[in-house]
């Protein structure tokens, strides 16, 4: 009897332990677009900085609209970071009129192993 106990901690460890990596393993991914002064101020050199600081992955480019678009991948709260940061901050000289985010979506692996300039 007591190794038919031991054998049922056991396996709720194994479940609650599955459970946590299953949690662990998941992320987010989200396209993104900024609108203002975004072009020719540095804005894709410090979204890539600060993209590599989050540890987040994904790219950024110029748009020939006059905008700068790309995506981001990684964990949730990391990838909320950024969302913010893109939406208030981005470069010193820049001006963000509008943040548009699209696509969000919970993906199991990351699709992309850094953060680039696309152009």
């Amino acid at each position: 009897m007591c190794s038919a106990a031991k054998l049922t901690i056991c396996f709720g460890l194994l479940l609650i332990m599955s459970k946590v990596g299953s949690v662990a393993a998941r992320f987010k991914s989200i396209d993104y677009e900024i609108n203002g002064r975004v072009q020719g101020v540095c804005f894709r050199m410090y979204t890539e900085d600060q993209a590599r600081k989050l540890g987040v992955v994904g790219w950024v480019r110029n748009t020939r609209r006059g905008t700068v678009e790309g995506q981001v991948q990684g964990k949730e709260e990391l990838v909320n970071s950024m969302k913010n940061w893109l939406s208030k901050v981005g470069s010193p000289s820049s001006r963000i009129d509008r943040a548009h985010f699209s696509n969000e979506k919970e993906i199991s692996k990351m699709e992309f192993s850094n953060f680039t300039t696309r152009y």
